[in-house]
């Protein structure tokens, strides 16, 4: 478990580098796993997954008790939706298809209370159950909550600016797998997806806003990190447990068969 207490929005600004993953089993022993081992975040994964409130919720709780920082990955940037999951006390939403600075500024008004219209109600975990006072209810609520966007669309990449100039917006995800989809009858998607890589990290280097990235190799990310990502997304849990047993099926298999040879 991570030793550092400053909460995961802290140091996501400070541009701290972090390592987190998807998680698309709805269970909390993936990420009380991924905890123990001093991963610093998951993101809980509602659109691609079968999570509901209750299993978001306890994996937000497992989160806490293992010191690790809990983001989730929303459906969609309804205000309902947001609300949900920061009042069981996430640390933060990713926000699929932004695709413009109209739609950063409506994840910013779910998001917070000064500023926003989040709506109020302190009595949840993320109140401490009614402990804190409105005030610092609130205070405190905006500075723990993280807002991420995700740039996925070539429209995004050419409303990148505008996007990252939104008040209130903490950073972004370069979603390059949807880019790729988008970019799929381009003679070279993957030129694309470079090129609209590189300009989202500039913009995000110029606004001095924090990029997150799902990188496919080491290579990868050290090029990511050297362009000025600090945040990574490794796989999965359901990636993990792929490649875990896939390599455990390989060593074993190979071994029982050479035996019957010997």
């Amino acid at each position: 478990m991570t030793s550092d207490n400053r909460g995961f929005r802290a140091r996501f600004l400070d541009g701290e580098v972090m390592y987190g993953t998807f998680l698309k089993v709805p269970a909390t022993m993936p990420a009380e796993i991924l905890g123990s081992i001093g991963y610093d975040f998951v993101v809980v994964d509602e659109e691609h997954s079968p999570f509901n409130r209750e299993t978001t919720d306890h994996i937000v709780l497992a989160c806490r008790a293992w010191g690790i920082g809990a983001v989730v990955r929303v459906q969609s940037p309804d205000p309902a939706t947001i609300l949900s999951v920061l009042d069981c006390g996430a640390d933060g939403v990713l926000v699929p298809h932004v695709t413009d600075a109209d739609t950063a500024r409506k994840i910013v008004a779910a998001g917070r209370y000064r500023g926003g219209k989040r709506g109020f109600a302190p009595t949840t975990r993320a109140g401490a159950f009614g402990r804190a006072g409105q005030t610092e209810h609130m205070r405190s609520e905006d500075q723990r909550v993280t807002l991420i966007a995700m740039i996925e669309d070539p429209e995004a990449i050419d409303n990148i600016d505008e996007i990252l100039a939104v008040e209130g917006l903490d950073g972004v995800f370069i979603g390059r797998g949807d880019l790729g989809a988008a970019f799929a009858d381009d003679p070279d998607p993957a030129a694309r997806v470079r090129h609209a890589t590189q300009t989202v990290q500039a913009a995000a280097k110029k606004a001095g806003r924090t990029v997150a990235v799902l990188p496919g190799s080491g290579e990868d990310a050290a090029a990511l990190a050297k362009a000025g990502a600090s945040v990574f997304i490794l796989s999965s849990d359901q990636g993990f447990l792929k490649a875990a047993a896939t390599q455990a099926h390989a060593t074993m298999s190979d071994a029982v068969a050479q035996a019957s040879k010997d």
